[in-house]
């Protein structure tokens, strides 16, 4: 596999012809001997790569809004990090997504990110100019276990250099937004140390849409902080690494009493050892977060709110994982384990309206989980053209110890233990990529995957807007069987791939409506739908016709339908909520470090709707995004960015109140550095 058994396309960025191939397997994603491990992207699968350079000339403030030019990556929901929810920022690949958790692994240097009591993923916590490459996979074909559901995106850390660098930024724009970053890497008696942080603060726009505005709603400000330490240690054949980072968040979602805080530590450390004919990697990490939430009570009108209800969710978890990798004549054979526990409790503060001796002024609910996954990988180098890969991993799964307890306005207390259940998963896969030619190659796969409910969506309940969500403890695992076929051609430095896939999930978990609000109030409540199919293709090119331009295109057709419903007949045949069926993206990059950098971006997400029922649709929309930037010598640069340059109004939620996304946006700063890579 000397040719095309190596190439991935890059979004919004350019295959490099000259570029040295890969010294790794095709089938795992690696980027240098100098990484923390992670583990094995399985096989034949079709890979998408966001490069530096691409990150360093996006119009984008968050790397969730730097991805969404890759058509098979979306949020939950339209909004950005910015304005949204955390608990909203569930990532969705091909449209496996019909709620706010995410349904795809996201690891930063093999760590997972998703936050371990929700699923969802802290995307500010993530800086920009930290990351080196993002590698999204974009189908269940593979080994990563829970929340690997719909693939896998694998962010890699800057290297750390040997020669002491500096770097810093400053930027301001629209809507009174600043961002400054620093990153400060270097190695001091042979031991590597980076250290990074950035802030963020925007008094932001008004998100409640201008037919339901009222006096309580105002603008969506918003601030982060994000600060972290990298060590590593490389001596001979052993590489030791370690790292810590905290982020504080803070978002007023632009109505009165209606906020959401993050505070977040995370740690973790790794070791590699390799031999001749072997290599061990080992990583164990862990984190505390803690999610507060607070929401009002809107009179009709939106003239008058008053508090309703605080929440606070604080939540741990610990991990570990070990893998042991070697090459016997021509198979690749990867032996490995994980584990991970996580535990954590959301209590709520109520407000109600009106009260009696019965009614409920506090809940609290919460458990633990505990995981543990076993998989052996064996790729299969059959010839010089033609590789296959066999899979297999075992899940155990433990929801354990959970809880409810209410607080009454009487004082009276009731608890309600649930039952502690377990389930075991296998998944397997198999996959073959097979080159006809230096031009032409042609990959597939098949394969089965499986997602545990959270914490969050067996205990927690939520309110968005007006509508309020109830939790459900009897939730089910979901599972997918899916399978992925296409061709990759490569013509001089035209880069194109095709890749239809198939995917059927079983009790996928969504936001269903009920028939009758519930005693307290909800609306929908988190069920196992029964099943959904979601079926498509996916298309991406990327061309460099000189050497400073290149222009890559992407789409990417859904078909994600409810074929199955035994407890709600009437979805038969309905759309899954939040899925639009079509996206697509086009780049054009201007590239000369002598002249300067520009770039222009469109996207086009086409109709969806909010809700199960497909009552609540939303339009489709195009955005379109430019970004520039010029050396300006002694260490400096200057940049300038326009985002929904047009200033289009969209939809991006309909949760008995209608909010709007991102309005343009403006924004000019300065770069400064000192040192090379």
């Amino acid at each position: 596999m000397k040719h095309l058994a190596a190439i991935v396309l890059v979004s919004a960025g350019q295959a490099h012809a000259d570029a040295p191939p890969p010294t790794v397997a095709p089938e795992t994603i690696e980027v240098t001997d100098l990484r923390v491990p992670r583990l094995p992207a399985e096989g034949p699968a079709s890979v998408t790569v966001v490069e530096r350079a691409d990150l360093e000339r996006t119009s984008a403030l968050t790397i969730d809004d730097a991805i969404r030019s890759v058509p098979s990556v979306a949020m939950f929901r339209r909004s950005s990090s910015l304005v949204a929810d955390p608990t909203s920022q569930g990532v969705n690949l091909r449209g496996l997504g019909p709620s706010g958790v995410s349904r795809a692994l996201v690891l930063r240097d093999g760590i997972p990110l998703n936050d371990p009591f929700g699923g969802w993923v802290y995307w500010r916590a993530i800086p920009i100019g930290s990351i080196e490459r993002i590698e999204i996979q974009p189908s269940g074909a593979s080994l990563f276990g829970n929340f690997g559901l719909g693939g896998a995106i694998g962010i890699s850390s800057r290297p750390i250099p040997d020669a002491t660098q500096i770097e810093a930024s400053i930027a301001g724009g629209s809507y009174a937004t600043l961002r400054s970053s620093v990153r400060g890497a270097g190695r001091i008696a042979g031991v590597g140390v980076e250290l990074d942080g950035e802030h963020l603060r925007s008094s932001g726009f008004v998100p409640i849409a201008l037919h339901d505005r009222g006096a309580v709603d105002g603008r969506a400000s918003t601030e982060h902080v994000v600060g972290g330490v990298r060590l590593e240690r490389i001596a001979g054949t052993s590489q030791l690494r370690g790292y810590g980072r905290v982020f504080d968040e803070h978002l007023d979602a632009g109505t009165l009493f209606t906020t959401a805080d993050v505070r977040t530590a995370t740690y973790g450390a790794s070791w590699r050892l390799t031999r001749a004919d072997w290599r061990l990697d080992v990583a164990a990490f862990g984190g505390n977060q803690r999610f507060d939430q607070q929401r009002a009570r809107v009179t009709p009108d939106r003239s008058a709110a008053e508090p309703a209800s605080a929440q606070r969710t604080p939540s741990n978890n610990q991990g570990a994982s070990a893998m042991w990798t070697t090459r016997l004549a021509r198979h690749t054979l990867q032996l490995g384990v994980d584990a991970v526990r996580v535990a954590g409790t959301a209590t709520d503060v109520l407000t109600p309206a009106m009260t009696s001796e019965t009614t409920v002024v506090q809940r609290a609910a919460g458990g633990e989980q505990r995981f543990l996954g076993v998989f052996v990988q064996d790729t299969l180098e059959v010839s010089e053209t033609t590789e296959i890969a066999a899979a297999v991993r075992v899940d155990g799964w433990q929801q354990r110890d959970g809880r409810r307890r209410l607080l009454r306005a009487n004082g009276e207390t009731m608890l309600v233990p649930f039952d502690d259940r377990g389930d075991l998963q296998v998944s397997p896969r198999l996959g073959a990529l097979h080159e006809v030619s230096d031009q032409l190659a042609i990959r597939g796969s098949i394969y089965r995957a499986f997602r545990a409910p959270t914490l969050n969506e067996l205990y927690r309940p939520f309110q968005v807007g007006t509508v309020m969500t109830a939790a459900n403890a009897a939730l089910e695992p979901e599972v997918l069987w899916g399978g992925e076929l296409g061709p990759q051609v490569v013509v001089g430095t035209l880069v194109a791939r095709a890749t239809g896939f198939y995917n059927r999930v079983t009790d996928p978990i969504f936001n269903a409506t009920l028939d009758t609000p519930a005693a307290d109030g909800a609306m929908r409540m988190r069920q196992n739908l029964g099943r959904a199919r979601v079926a498509g293709l996916e298309l991406e090119a990327s061309w460099r016709p000189a050497e400073a331009w290149t222009a890559t295109v992407g789409y990417t057709f859904m078909h994600a339908k409810v074929v199955d419903a035994p407890v709600h007949p009437d979805l038969v045949g309905a759309w899954l909520a939040q899925d639009p069926r079509q996206r697509a993206s086009g780049t054009l990059t201007f590239d000369d470090p002598a002249i300067a950098t520009l770039s222009a971006e469109a996207r086009f997400t086409s109709r969806q709707f909010e809700d199960d029922l497909n009552t609540l649709p939303m339009d489709a929309y195009v955005l379109f995004d430019v970004f520039a930037s010029r050396r300006l010598g002694r260490g400096f640069s200057w940049f300038a960015s326009a985002t929904n340059v047009l200033d289009r109004r969209y939809l991006v939620g309909r949760a008995g109140v209608d909010t709007i996304g991102q309005p343009r946006t403006l924004l000019t700063g300065v770069a400064f550095t000192v040192g090379r890579e």
